[in-house]
């Protein structure tokens, strides 16, 4: 298991005085059988009480308001969080055939499997099924690392070449993408074949953060912040899948919150009074378990991540 501080900070910069600011953060990271959030801290600039609930998926999600007039808003979330060796995928699976026949015992997941507004069901998603189905072997497992292994391919990281509020159709277009759509597009394609996955946000911690003294690995687009997908898997249960990177997740994984698409998700969103035009600053630092020697070390990753909904104006 690996130990990890995390600080996430979002700034947004008004070219002029804004008012009645409404915030809601989804930034704890999850506490499950897979990762402890150890601790969790909230500040804002100017200074709200948050708020906080449990929403419909189990993230946790704060809230706070600013009333005055302001031309700054900071965000900083500071959580100490311990993760475990994630689950694999599993050699063998349940064949494909066998999954068909499940029927009403994947309702549950009915969420997790129906079309939502980042990821339709558009037709030429079927062709990515059905060349993932011939490279699967047979079996659910085997399809879901085709299917990874197909957008990790298939499809190039650019930055720019989407938008926060891209669905997979611009990805289809364009064949590039950033990792919020590869996970959308893992998703087309996991459940238009009738495998409940799920989107997840949260942090891909470098790996020469996350093991001291191994060799320097960049991270995708040289961002801390990340998203993925995890799919259920009959007789395994949820495992993670990153096709950004082509395969299953890993120790360097930190989950923050998970839902259908990035819109039920969304590290940052809020509305605001007034007409000024806005800047977006985003960094993640991570800090890791202290070494052998008691040391710790910090690691600053600038991120603009997965994008958060930028903070839209009131109508007026």
């Amino acid at each position: 298991m690996n130990r990890y501080r995390l600080v996430h900070v979002t700034e947004f910069r008004y070219d002029g005085p804004v008012s009645e600011s409404y915030n809601e953060v989804r930034l704890r990271p999850r506490q499950d059988d897979a990762q402890s959030c150890l601790s969790f801290r909230i500040r804002t600039e100017p200074a709200a009480p948050p708020a906080f609930h449990i929403d419909h998926y189990g993230n946790w999600v704060h809230r706070f308001n600013v009333l005055a007039e302001h031309r700054l808003l900071r965000v900083e979330a500071d959580s100490v969080v311990l993760v475990h060796e994630p689950q694999e995928l599993p050699g063998e699976s349940l064949t494909l055939r066998a999954l068909d026949k499940l029927g009403d015992e994947l309702d549950e997941h009915y969420d997790m499997l129906a079309p939502s507004q980042y990821v339709p069901h558009p037709e030429p998603v079927q062709e990515l099924v059905r060349a993932v189905e011939n490279e699967s072997g047979g079996t659910v497992a085997g399809f879901v690392r085709a299917a990874a292994a197909l957008v990790h391919s298939h499809f190039r990281y650019e930055k720019g070449a989407t938008h926060v509020h891209s669905s997979i159709f611009d990805v289809l277009e364009s064949h590039a993408g950033v990792c919020q759509d590869f996970a959308h597009l893992l998703l087309a394609v996991v459940r238009m074949r009738g495998i409940p996955g799920r989107y997840v946000s949260g942090y891909l911690v470098p790996r020469r953060t996350a093991e001291p003294g191994a060799s320097v690995e960049e991270v995708v687009g040289g961002q801390a912040s990340h998203a993925w997908a995890e799919v259920f898997l009959p007789g395994a249960g949820w495992v993670g899948i990153d096709p950004t990177l082509g395969h299953a997740t890993t120790i360097q994984h930190v989950r923050v919150a998970y839902g259908r698409d990035y819109g039920d998700v969304a590290p940052v969103r809020g509305i605001y009074k007034g007409h000024a035009g806005q800047r977006l600053w985003v960094d993640v630092r991570v800090r890791p378990a202290l070494d052998n020697e008691g040391n710790e070390h910090l690691q600053e990753t600038s991120a603009a991540p997965v994008e958060p909904v930028v903070n839209q104006p009131q109508q007026q």
